[in-house]
């Protein structure tokens, strides 16, 4: 178990560069682990897309690619906005107080002054997926990723937020949709600007 955590969080934080090999003995020496629990982790992560086992040869990074973070949006944008608008329409007082809570501690969470500032990135990270509850492998690597231009986004979880307790499902679908295309248009700046390095 916390050979997986380990890994998986370094793989989300961009820590090993996509396409790397990983290598048991290094991975062994990184983390003081034995190495039966990390590859029973590799294992694991193999499952989840993040790592690929690439038979006798042991295991990598999983890729990522313009086309690969093109389709995650498409997808994302599809099943958020059904979730978000069947959300609205079952929602009772709980369900409100829980998204004014969500949006509140996000809102209160500092972003991370540059790329080594890993508790702080890690504290927005929790809660901006307690806001969205999603994919974050991309985000995550921009996050920590030493070049990255962090674009402000408080305004738009505040209108997401206002449209959802209104119950304006169109209205809520809308930013939805607008929010997500302009994370992956970030994310695709930076992965673009990432590759010609």
């Amino acid at each position: 178990e916390s050979a997986y955590k380990l890994l998986r969080t370094d793989l989300l934080r961009g820590q090993f560069e996509p396409a790397a090999r990983l290598r048991l003995n290094e991975l062994q020496a990184r983390y003081g682990l034995g190495l039966s629990p990390i590859r029973e982790a590799l294992l694991l992560l193999t499952s989840e897309g993040l790592v690929v086992a690439e038979g006798q040869r042991g295991f990598s990074v999983a890729p990522v690619s313009l086309a690969d973070l093109i389709d995650l949006t498409r997808m994302r944008r599809l099943v958020e906005t059904v979730a978000l608008t069947e959300s609205i329409e079952r929602g009772d007082d709980e369900w409100e107080v829980g998204v004014m809570s969500a949006f509140h501690r996000l809102s209160r969470t500092p972003m991370p002054s540059s790329a080594n500032d890993m508790e702080t990135a890690t504290k927005w990270e929790e809660k901006h997926r307690a806001f969205h509850n999603h994919t974050e492998r991309y985000r995550e690597a921009r996050l920590f990723s030493p070049t990255r231009k962090l674009r402000g986004s408080e305004n738009e979880h505040l209108a997401i937020m206002t449209a959802v307790l209104a119950r304006d499902k169109g209205e809520a679908c809308r930013l939805m949709e607008e929010h997500i295309q302009r994370t992956a248009d970030a994310v695709s700046q930076w992965l673009a600007s990432e590759t010609k390095e």
